[in-house]
């Protein structure tokens, strides 16, 4: 049911009638066997961001500490001990033994007949022949195979040996270690609007803790568990046959699955209604527990494809070689190219910091202090927000400079002067004309508004006048230049 199907170009025209079929949490699953020490510390630090583990029970969490449990100094701790290490002197390939797959193999031949035959009222609470029972428990052990469809047991026969089979596990399915991460998860409540603890579960937090806690789990634990927790899920599903609620079915196995060996109900005391209200809820929940949170896929994805881009779980691109008869993905195309979910909140947050300090500026009084800032911000463009208003810098004027005997010249003369000037990087002050050059020029008048006839007579009647006073002007514009 995790799988989910991807839509490919295949070149085979013998396989495109077949579904290509790929699970979602693939590099989730790459990243556990392949680098578990990066994967346990990517998952456990979003564990702590949603409950509050101390020094110690985290060390126990993560295997660095042996844990603590309840009861564990205890009279009757002790003797439950003795009592359970005399029962597995003796044990088999299954029963007794730690945890493995093919002990698992074994089990889920009870798991598959049990879901034939959820309807028998009392299912798991009303026990079996115990001949029955231990003649199918040998089968096991020894590795037999059994056809329990014969008819020769019955569904409670089976049903109170799978409960059995949990129960001599050397610890609980959910292992010792997550013991108390599991009691920190019962915890979790909703928030009023004064920021205030309620009594209220907060549902979204508890399966967002527990998927993250059940991808710790050794992988034996963790498929055994997701097949028991769907077996009592599709039993709760018909309890008006079976009259076994999900609370019901918790009370029967939170013993088996969650709370630690060798303790009885006095060293749990109050944990123990916390307890089954958690297995009540694995049940209920049991068809989100098993995927992995959107966050750990994606950055599962990104460690292994190093891209930034985010895809879909639909369009995951399938790596084949070119020139062999292999399938080739549909890649979608994407419109916008989005930045890792923390890389891109950094970014935001900067740009609109950057945009409230230039808006800031901007509307400060003119200043010199106010023209330094805006100078600093121009120098740095790219610092700023796209499409913020950026005043563009007011464009640097063409300097001319014009003297004073160039400007005679061309009044009188009417011919134009060019002069040679070096490259200068200051640009050179205006020539400051006097208010008596202002009035000899406009006494000289302008060949412009002047006749041919009337300059030549002008200047045969003040030839002499004016090349003196052209003489001293020239001289006095080039001191002042």
């Amino acid at each position: 049911s995790n799988a989910i199907c991807n839509f490919v170009i295949c070149n085979d025209s013998s396989l495109r009638s077949q579904p290509i079929i790929f699970n979602p949490d693939f590099f989730v699953e790459k990243l556990r066997h392949e680098k578990p020490e990066v994967f346990t510390e990517l998952v456990v630090s979003n564990i702590t961001r949603l409950i509050d583990l101390p020094g110690a029970e985290l060390a126990q969490l993560m295997g660095e500490e042996d844990p603590k449990l309840p009861g564990a100094n205890s009279t009757a701790s002790g003797f439950f001990r003795s009592l359970m290490s005399l029962k597995r002197k003796e044990k088999g390939v299954v029963f007794g033994s730690p945890l493995t797959e093919e002990g698992i193999a074994q089990v889920s031949q009870l798991i598959e007949y049990l879901h034939k035959n959820l309807r028998a009222e009392g299912l798991f609470r009303v026990p079996g022949n115990s001949i029955r029972q231990q003649i199918l428990k040998d089968a096991l052990n020894s590795g037999t195979d059994i056809d329990l469809d014969s008819g020769e047991f019955h569904s409670n026969d089976v049903a109170t040996l799978l409960k059995m089979f949990l129960g001599e596990l050397p610890e609980p399915l959910l292992t010792h270690k997550h013991f108390h991460a599991h009691l920190k998860i019962a915890d979790l409540t909703l928030f009023d609007e004064k920021g205030n603890k309620t009594s209220t579960p907060d549902k979204e937090r508890q399966i967002e803790a527990l998927q993250l806690l059940f991808l710790i789990l050794p992988a034996p634990n963790r498929s055994l568990l997701k097949l028991l927790l769907d077996l009592l899920y599709q039993t709760a599903k018909k309890q008006d046959k079976n009259k076994m609620s999900a609370h019901n079915l918790a009370l029967m196995f939170a013993p088996h699955i969650l709370w630690p060996r060798n303790v009885t109900a006095n060293d749990l005391q109050e944990n123990i209604t916390k307890l089954n209200n958690g297995v009540t809820f694995m049940i209920k929940h049991s068809q989100k527990l098993f995927k992995a949170p959107v966050y750990i896929r994606e950055c599962a994805r990104l460690h292994y494809l190093g891209s930034r881009a985010h895809t879909s779980k639909d369009d995951l691109d399938l790596l084949t070689s070119s020139g062999s008869n292999e399938l080739q993905p549909l890649k979608s195309q994407k419109r916008s190219r989005l930045d890792s979910c923390h890389q891109e909140e950094t970014q935001q947050r900067t740009e609109e910091a950057l945009k409230e300090l230039f808006q800031h500026v901007h509307n400060m009084p003119d200043s010199a202090k106010k023209k330094k800032l805006i100078r600093q911000f121009n120098k740095h463009p790219t610092a700023l927000t796209p499409g913020s208003d950026v005043p563009t810098s007011p464009a640097p004027r063409r300097t001319r400079s014009r003297s004073f005997s160039g400007l005679i010249k061309r009044k009188v003369l009417g011919t134009p002067v060019i002069l040679e000037r070096k490259s200068r990087d200051t640009t050179p002050e205006p020539v400051r004309v006097s208010k008596e050059n202002v009035q000899l020029l406009q006494k000289c008048g302008s060949p412009a508004h002047m006749s041919q006839a009337k300059l030549k007579s002008l200047e045969g009647q003040k030839e002499g006048s004016c090349r003196r006073m052209r003489a001293r002007l020239l001289s006095k514009d080039s001191s002042s230049l």
